[in-house]
């Protein structure tokens, strides 16, 4: 296991500001945000031409897959972990001030489709659902009815979501009483549905490079992390964030993707900025320790969820940071990883810790 060493993970500093920041600045709610306005411009300057360019008529032939692969690549390699989490900030805190709303339209109406996103149904299915369940059985999304080292229950989890996640989802919001949510959820649907099929009339292999093969990426990435987020649930307490949620500190991911690893602070405090979750996390580091909450250094989310599908528990437990003395030692560390994955199969289950890792708490 790892002690809590230096946080590199990227936080707010002020600096002086150029003639163009400050132009956009006028625009936008916090400064802090300032890096999603020249994401989003660099976005809209290469993945839309890009896509605009493989509908076109004359670009045909090996001139066309050329286009598609620069295209797969710009889009899945380079921005799609950017995107997918400045759209998870923006939906968290609103982004261009109120008096030029129209603007906070841009990203999931106009730039989010490119990356596979319909329309309203990420916010309405993460701020509408997934927050305020918080991964318990009443959302759509949660991992606890599933064994969560389990490749197999995971292709089980993902299929679910893919067929009937938008189905679900419409049914939650309705039963909750919250109806705009639900038709804003069902409008983005039909309307990137029927666009979709009207482009098909223009160029069908363009219609599912642009549109639908980003769309089977993103729900199969999003599912994925997910999954990893809420892999390790206790049994006993699982709507407790510090104990169904990770936080992955120290990794490029955090610096790329806006500090996404911080996982359990998000779930505690789902409005907080991103910049300040490294800072958020040392402050209240004493309650992951009294919760045993799973920590990982230098692991992001995709190289977690490898190794828990390949059952490689000592791996991780190496890279596991161990504060306060939480853990006695790297077997103590894999026996909870264990634990905290096995599957939940009813609200009330309680699946008892040994005796003697029950005391460690």
């Amino acid at each position: 296991m790892k002690v809590l060493s230096t946080i590199q993970d990227p936080t707010f500093t002020a600096r002086e500001y150029s003639r163009l920041d400050k132009f956009f600045l006028q625009y936008i709610k916090d400064e802090r945000d300032l890096p999603f306005i020249y994401l989003t411009i660099q976005i809209s300057l290469t993945v839309i031409p890009l896509s605009v360019l493989l509908f076109m008529p004359f670009v045909v032939g090996w001139a066309w897959w050329a286009v598609a692969a620069v295209h797969l690549f710009i889009t899945n390699f380079r921005f799609k972990g950017p995107f997918g989490l400045m759209l998870h900030c923006t939906s968290h805190r609103q982004f261009f001030k109120s008096e030029y709303d129209w603007m906070n339209k841009y990203i999931p109406w106009i730039v989010a489709p490119f990356f596979g996103h319909t329309p309203e149904t990420y916010y309405s299915h993460h701020i509408g659902m997934h927050h305020p369940e918080n991964n318990l059985e009443d959302d759509d999304s949660s991992t606890m009815a599933f064994q969560r080292d389990s490749f197999r229950s995971f292709l089980s989890y993902f299929g679910r979501f893919f067929v009937l996640g938008v189905r679900n989802l419409l049914d939650y919001l309705r039963q909750k009483n919250r109806p705009k949510l639900a038709t804003r959820a069902l409008a983005g649907e039909i309307v990137f549905g029927v666009v979709c099929v009207g482009l098909c009339f223009v160029s069908w292999p363009a219609t599912v490079m642009v549109f639908l093969l980003p769309l089977v990426i993103y729900r199969l990435i999003a599912m994925l992390g997910n999954w990893t987020q809420h892999a390790f649930v206790d049994a006993n307490d699982p709507g407790n964030a510090y104990k169904n949620s990770i936080t992955c500190i120290n990794v490029k991911y955090n610096k790329k993707c806006w500090n996404d690893g911080y996982h359990i602070s998000h779930h505690v405090r789902p409005a907080m900025h991103w910049t300040e979750h490294p800072t958020f996390f040392l402050k209240t580091i004493d309650k992951y320790a009294q919760n045993r909450a799973v920590i990982f250094d230098g692991l992001d989310f995709l190289q977690i969820f490898f190794l828990l599908m390949r059952g490689k528990y000592d791996v991780l437990a190496r890279h596991m940071v161990n504060v306060n003395g939480a853990f006695a030692n790297d077997a103590d560390a894999i026996e909870l990883l264990r634990y905290r994955t096995k599957r939940i199969t009813t609200p009330t289950e309680v699946v008892q810790m040994p005796e003697r890792r029950a005391m460690a708490a």
